[in-house]
């Protein structure tokens, strides 16, 4: 969506708000011998005290209320009764819905210690969104804010996921335009002021390339390495986005 009015824009901050509270419940609950579905209790919690709703549930049927993917899961893993292991790296994805309006964010969190080459990996998701951030401004094609994560990411050699990338949002999840994690020429869209999307590197350690597994939901690595996954939803402006996902 774009937003045309103080009303939206301050309905789009509550929301991320919300999720930003939800993710930082969820982050200080991981640690080994903690359950994913723990997790999303922590967040569905936050969700219910501040009368959102889960998005994914809400839009797409989702089993669970947050989504959240272990080591070589990706994307959209659903909470169940697995114990998170020394080491773990955890994709923690909320995507709130309240009074019409919704946000999406994520970060990665390792449990406990994880080796120096996954460290890397989160770290390189986290400086990527940055870049991309940075390029997200009006009057640039969305094709440059995917060049500016793929250069990060291949300079630290890892992978961009290609089949998952950022998109627009606001009244549902996913809205046009779509805002690639690589030079994707096919991705002409022009950022506009009061436009809302999300930046999200999606990394991989190793090819890069996705499968769906057979619960219908969660998307891992083929090659079995690791995934990291940073993301904000931002409002783009003619100078820095405004982050409505933020601390």
């Amino acid at each position: 969506m774009s937003i045309t009015t103080r009303e939206e824009l301050d309905a789009l901050r509550h929301v991320g708000r919300i999720v930003r509270r939800a993710l930082e419940a969820m982050r200080a609950e991981v640690r080994p011998g903690v359950t994913t579905a723990a997790l999303d209790a922590a967040g569905a919690r936050v969700l219910a005290a501040h009368g959102a709703r889960s998005a994914p549930r809400l839009v797409y049927g989702f089993p669970g209320v947050n989504c959240i993917s272990v080591n070589d899961e990706i994307v959209h893993g659903v909470g169940s009764s697995r114990v998170l292991r020394e080491g773990d790296l955890v994709k923690l994805d909320v995507t709130a819905e309240k009074d019409g309006f919704m946000a999406d964010a994520a970060i990665t969190v390792v449990a406990g210690r994880a080796p120096a080459r996954a460290r890397a990996l989160v770290a390189c998701a986290e400086r990527a969104l940055r870049r991309g951030l940075a390029a997200a401004r009006a009057g640039r094609r969305a094709r440059e804010v995917g060049a500016a994560v793929e250069r990060v990411v291949e300079a630290a050699g890892f992978s961009v996921v290609r089949a998952l990338q950022g998109h627009g949002i606001g009244r549902t999840i996913h809205e046009e335009p779509s805002i690639p994690n690589w030079d994707d020429p096919e991705a002409r869209a022009v950022l506009t002021p009061g436009l809302v999307v999300t930046v999200e590197p999606i990394v991989s350690a190793g090819s890069g390339d996705a499968v769906g597994l057979p619960d219908g939901w969660t998307v891992r690595t083929r090659d079995g390495s690791l995934a990291a996954h940073a993301e904000h939803t931002v409002v783009i402006t003619r100078g820095a986005p405004l982050l409505l996902t933020a601390a």
